[in-house]
């Protein structure tokens, strides 16, 4: 069975138009193609190392971003509440939340400041400084891992500067 020829008003440029875009051809042509998307390899990468994090802390019930909390307070005591909450661009909000998660489990405390009460210092408690030492050992294996599979330290010096290139930040003061 033939199909008639039928006209709809439509120029035989814009039928061609639309016929390009049904073509494999022209779509193949404009997607990207994932095994060399920025955004896709980024985003692969930190689920595979964050299921790594996930496994490796699962026993202290640690997340990342408690993790890196946690970690700035210990390698600077005393720092304004806002101050670490804006290095980890995080929200008022949400530091807020999180500050309360980490002073419940006894890890960390608010210290009020003595020249603006308004502002509050944060320093681990002795539980804290305790659960760092533990979550140190573990980060110290988890990243062994990581840069194992990177095939070692130069490649990760490597990815570091790059990452930090991207972020557009000095290789030199991170």
């Amino acid at each position: 069975m033939t199909h008639p020829n039928i006209n709809f008003g439509i120029s035989s440029d814009a039928d061609e138009e639309c016929m390009a875009v049904l073509r494999p051809s022209g779509v193949e042509a404009n997607l990207p193609l994932l095994a060399t998307a920025i955004g896709h390899k980024l985003r692969r990468a930190q689920l595979l190392v964050f299921q790594d994090f996930h496994e490796t802390f699962a026993a202290l019930k640690l997340r990342p971003t408690e993790f890196a909390v946690l970690a700035l307070i210990a390698s600077n005591p005393g720092q304004k509440q806002t101050d670490i909450a804006e290095q980890l661009s995080i929200k008022r909000a949400n530091f807020v939340a999180l500050m309360d998660c980490l002073e419940n489990r006894g890890l960390a405390e608010r210290r009020k400041g003595d020249i603006d009460r308004r502002s509050h210092s944060l320093h681990l408690t002795e539980k804290g400084n305790l659960f760092v030492t533990k979550m140190t050992e573990l980060w110290k294996q988890h990243e062994a891992r990581i840069v194992k599979r990177l095939g070692g330290e130069e490649n990760r010096d490597h990815l570091i500067s790059l990452l930090d290139l991207l972020l557009g930040r000095d290789c030199e003061t991170g």
